[in-house]
């Protein structure tokens, strides 16, 4: 158990691949875990979720059965994924545990803002043009017809669960809270990122890397080696 456990939950519409590569990125003692969620990839004949409370549900037993072999659990997301991470957390921190040690929150604004213009509902080119705004990035996959077919139902499904989403009441996370953005992210700026230090009652910071909103494309050696430092001044065993 000399390891940190980093899970790592994904933007809308992209899957655990996408932190694949972070793995030999990581400095020693951080063990990246990509989130799988339905959809995509290896879950990809389950229908996607549509209420962020139904993936908390999905992926604590998973959580709790790999966090046993680890000193410590830390929980990353970016812009969805931030969402989900924080949780995801909520619940960790509620019901037993394992606390986490660290949560790493990026592109995305309070849990109580919402995610910016409504795309549900609009037609797909409508939709695509709109979510690429939003983030500031276009996504290849979609240039290509029967990539678009396949990725764009799991796509509107998270968006959609993101635009529904509500935070429920709950009591400030005893849980060190890092609420990250790019430099140029068009975006979230920093006062809304820093509307995360309103869930904490423990340590909280900003950090902001190079780049725009997608920063974690270019700079993930950065962001990791972030999340180490970060650690290192906060980690407390699991309980």
């Amino acid at each position: 158990m000399t390891s940190t456990l980093l899970l790592c939950f994904p933007h809308a519409g992209a899957g655990p691949s996408f932190f694949v590569p972070w793995r030999s990125l990581a400095p020693a003692g951080l063990e990246v875990a990509p989130v799988a969620l339905p959809g995509r990839e290896q879950r990809l004949g389950e229908p996607p979720f549509e209420q962020v409370a139904d993936v908390v549900a999905d992926v604590l037993p998973w959580i709790r059965e790999r966090a046993a072999a680890h000193r410590g659990v830390a929980l990353f997301g970016h812009a969805l994924g931030a969402v989900l991470a924080f949780e995801v957390a909520g619940r960790l921190a509620a019901e037993g545990g394992p606390t986490p040690c660290g949560l790493f929150v990026s592109g995305s604004a309070g849990p109580a803002s919402r995610p910016g213009p409504v795309a549900t509902g609009l037609p797909d080119a409508e939709f695509l043009d709109l979510v690429a705004h939003a983030e500031g990035y276009r996504r290849p996959a979609f240039d290509n017809p029967a990539l678009r077919e396949a990725l764009l139902p799991v796509l509107r499904a998270d968006i959609g669960m993101h635009e529904r989403y509500r935070p429920a009441p709950r009591r400030r996370l005893d849980v060190p809270i890092t609420a990250i953005r790019g430099s140029h992210d068009q975006v979230i700026g920093t006062e809304r990122l820093t509307e995360w230090r309103d869930h904490t009652s423990a340590d909280f910071r900003c950090a902001c890397l190079p780049g725009g909103h997608m920063y974690l494309l270019d700079f993930p050696a950065a962001l990791l080696g972030l999340i180490d430092g970060r650690l290192h001044h906060t980690i407390t065993p699991a309980r």
